[in-house]
């Protein structure tokens, strides 16, 4: 058997986003899901295209990373490949040796959160623990309560004010975003933009307080929330736990088993949110690193 690494063009990185659904299951570290891709297709299916690598055995996709920064790769393994020796070798070689056009030489990380071959490769290659995570998890079998604010959902040709108000309260809650309208349609075109939705929450006075974006992965499956935020003009209200609360009702409107979230471990007080509205945490995840 064979296993060939791939740097995917629009039509693959489409094929991709398909074959990840099925992937996220309740029970799995939170890995690489396919609302990834559809967050990061808000800089263009090309760009998008050109971040993403492969590999396929036989045909068959059973890795998919994305280069979140240029020495920050993020990992989904397939869950049959979990184990499997052989990929694990050749992630290790791919991802470790400069000139596989994956990561440079120096510095670099990699997220991997699922796939103890993998892991132990990298381990016994000599990258050592990386950044902290924190998974969180809530399952969606029950009703979700009601989350006291108004909340509307972004479709995919939304009034003008709505998605203005999108745009700013992104903006407004990541101090580095460059988010905009047009790259908010860009995303709304992509393929996992059809099982996702934006939220945007209002407070009584009717000002736009909070916002995130939901993606499912079909019936059944566990869905992701990213991004989600807060303005910085209304915090310490309780904005983040209602749109939070909002989040995994629209997953559960959608289908999905549980909501999913990671955040840095050092993000202490999205951690608390997170777990305010109804979160399981469970045990932090460290990114593998290798220094220069």
């Amino acid at each position: 058997m064979s296993i060939e690494l791939g740097t995917p063009g629009v039509e693959g990185l489409v094929e991709a986003v398909h074959g990840m659904r099925p992937w996220p299951r309740d029970g799995m570290p939170v890995q690489l899901h396919p609302g990834d891709l559809g967050w990061n297709w808000s800089h263009g299916a090309e760009a998008t295209a050109a971040a993403v690598r492969t590999w396929h055995r036989d045909g068959r996709l059973v890795a998919v990373g994305l280069l979140d920064e240029p020495r920050v790769l993020r990992m989904a393994i397939a869950p049959e490949a979990g184990d499997d020796d052989e990929l694990a070798q050749r992630l290790l070689g791919d991802v470790a040796q400069p000139g596989r056009g994956v990561l440079p030489a120096g510095e670099a990380s990699v997220e991997a959160r699922f796939g103890d071959a993998f892991r132990a490769r990298l381990a016994a290659d000599g990258w050592g623990d990386g950044e902290a995570w924190t998974p969180l998890v809530r399952d969606l079998a029950d009703p979700v309560e009601d989350c006291g604010l108004r909340v509307e959902v972004i479709g995919a040709d939304p009034a003008p004010e709505r998605l203005r108000d999108r745009v700013a309260v992104q903006r407004a809650s990541f101090d580095t975003s460059t988010f905009t309208e047009q790259r908010w349609r860009a995303m709304a075109s992509g393929p996992a933009y059809t099982d996702a939705r934006c939220l945007v929450g209002y407070d009584d006075g009717g000002a736009a307080v909070a916002t995130a974006t939901v993606w499912a992965a079909g019936p059944g499956r566990p869905g992701l929330i990213e991004p989600l935020g807060a303005h910085r003009d209304h915090r310490g209200r309780g904005h983040g736990r209602a749109i939070t609360l909002a989040c995994a009702a629209a997953l559960r409107d959608l289908g999905s088993s549980s909501a999913l979230v990671c955040t840095p471990s050092a993000n202490v007080v999205g951690v608390a949110t997170y777990v305010s509205a109804g979160f399981r945490r469970d045990p932090d995840a460290h990114d593998l690193h290798r220094d220069a």
